[in-house]
């Protein structure tokens, strides 16, 4: 990093504390402001604002690592772009003629309270012990193969600095800062492909593109190619219904990301929003996955620079050799914002869960003020509690990434299934839907003690066996057993009243909720629609 890089850094500290100032001088304490920014988005800054909550360090460090390691597998995850249209489309009209701001809360009002007590809970631990943690975790690592800064300097800096700005700013300045950092992001990592293409191909693009396909290959392991050291571990079946189940609870019902659709001013704009989103969404393949495969090769090849000890340094080496000065600083710039936005995502979303599902669950009379200052003191905790966590994580060392793919497998089902048949079986009942959620949580806990202490049982143990499943057919089996076990329980348990349905699923809308569902997308919406699902399509094609 050259003086002109750490100058264009503290360029972008200050413009931060320029947009906490602006936003603390014209804003109010409103639930509504802090937490979903006052309603008022264009679908310009709720695409971006989607596309910067998915994008941070782990993509930085862990997809461009796994690049490296299985080439194109974990490719899987980020060609959900046709995933974010069901967002928008299909579940975002639910949440926002129902006016709510978290996730809990529907289920609030589509099972009961335990129902939603339930997913605050498990959000909020996922949020602390994972995504959290994990950001900061990581985020370490690459500041410290970019910068040079100490890793607990760049980790516990980056969880301080995020959340000063998540407290001060709340979700207007989360929005302000990613349509700002997006547009270099995307340039920046794109930048650092092409470079890296020339590096590998001596010069010529195709050349380099020639050279990661023969080192890495271009096999998503759909199928079971003879030698294929990865098919076992991303069998094909298992692997495109597996991640689209993970990739249904992450799009369609985390909070972190559905908050941000729910920002927008209209119905329009939130679906214009994750269409754009959507289009976004098939990019990070080509920003990390891709490169990371280029670091690997290189580092084949014996080219200087390139001698990074572990995977998880793959990009980072691509950023310290290949850009220029002035412009490092301008695309680190771009990574730091990215990995504030993500992570502010995750602090403003707990926040938004423990004040809305909890605190106002408590203190119904609270005043707007009171609650804006509990959703602060929450995040506050989120901060220290995510610090606490970093050296536990930190210990897992090179099996991170997997095992907190692991970990989405074993949450997502239950989840996504609630959520499924809530919406689309107005058969489904209140306890069934607190039971299904219960049931399958705990099941997948049971499966992730089991992997904690796997080295204590035999291969041919009942333990030993259950283990022995594929991750992703385990996730497949997790989510049709809490389907089935709804059904089940919804023929024993009392039904909701038509009055509590009303509006909260797909075959129970009023007519002025249908009606103004239909006015908010035009042709133009759909075009662009079939287009990313095209785009995803030729992905699969070309890469078959």
């Amino acid at each position: 990093m050259a003086a002109i890089d750490w100058i264009i850094i503290i360029l972008f500290l200050l413009g931060l504390i320029g947009i906490v100032i602006w936003v603390v001088r014209r804003g109010k304490d409103d639930t509504s402001d802090y937490f979903l920014s006052g309603r008022s988005e264009t679908w310009l800054a709720v695409g971006a604002a989607i596309f910067a909550a998915n994008i941070g360090s782990e993509h930085l460090v862990g997809l461009a690592g796994a690049g490296a390691e299985s080439g194109l597998a974990m490719a899987h995850w980020e060609m959900h772009g046709w995933m974010i249209l069901i967002l928008g489309w299909v579940f975002v009209p639910f949440y926002a003629h129902n006016k709510v701001f978290t996730m809990p809360e529907f289920l609030l009002k589509r099972f009961n309270k335990n129902t939603s007590s339930t997913l605050s809970i498990i959000t909020l631990i996922s949020y602390v012990l994972t995504k959290v943690s994990v950001t900061a975790f990581t985020g370490g690592i690459f500041l410290e193969s970019v910068a040079g800064i100490d890793f607990w300097y760049g980790a516990i800096g980056l969880v301080l600095l995020t959340g000063l700005f998540t407290v001060f700013g709340g979700m207007k300045g989360i929005m302000t800062i990613s349509v700002i950092q997006t547009p270099i992001l995307i340039l920046g990592a794109f930048t650092i492909l092409v470079l890296g293409l020339l590096k590998l191909g001596g010069g010529g693009l195709l050349d380099g593109w020639h050279e990661v396909v023969k080192y890495s290959g271009n096999n998503m392991h759909l199928i079971h190619a003879k030698g294929d050291p990865w098919y076992d571990k991303f069998p094909g079946v298992g692997v495109i219904f597996g991640s689209a189940i993970i990739g249904f609870w992450y799009w369609c019902t985390d909070q972190h990301i559905v908050q941000r659709a729910l920002a927008a001013k209209d119905l329009n704009n939130a679906r214009k929003g994750t269409i754009f989103a959507g289009f976004l969404k098939i990019l990070p393949v080509f920003m990390f996955l891709i490169p990371g495969m280029v670091a690997a090769a290189l580092k084949a090849k014996g080219v200087a620079g390139f001698d990074f000890d572990t995977n998880d340094k793959a990009y980072g080496s691509m950023v310290t050799n290949l850009l220029p000065m002035g412009v490092k600083g301008v695309v680190v710039v771009g990574f730091i914002a990215a990995l504030m936005t993500s992570l502010a995502a995750h602090f403003n979303s707990s926040a938004t869960l423990f004040t809305i599902d909890f605190y106002k669950n408590y203190k119904p009379n609270a005043t707007e003020h009171k609650l804006v200052f509990v959703g602060r003191i929450a995040t506050v905790a989120v901060v220290v509690l995510g610090l606490v966590w970093i050296p536990i994580m930190r210990g897992l060392g090179s099996v991170l990434y997997e095992y907190l793919q692991n970990v989405q497998s074993l949450i997502a089902p239950a989840i996504a299934a609630v959520f499924l048949m809530g919406v689309f079986n107005r058969k489904i009942t209140p306890k069934a839907g607190e039971w299904g959620l219960l049931l399958g949580f705990f099941i997948g806990m049971f499966r992730l003690v089991l992997m904690i202490f796997k080295g204590s049982f035999t291969p041919d143990s009942l333990f030993g066996m259950l283990l022995a499943v594929n991750w992703l057919h385990f996730c497949l089996f997790l989510f049709f057993f809490t389907m089935a076990a709804m059904a089940i329980i919804s023929m024993f348990t009392p039904k909701a009243g038509e009055q509590q349905l009303q509006g909260l699923t797909y075959f129970s809308q009023s007519p002025e909720q249908i009606v103004e569902t239909r006015n908010s997308w035009s042709t133009i919406d759909i075009i662009t629609s079939a287009i990313v699902v095209v785009l995803c399509l030729a992905f699969y094609i070309y890469f078959w």
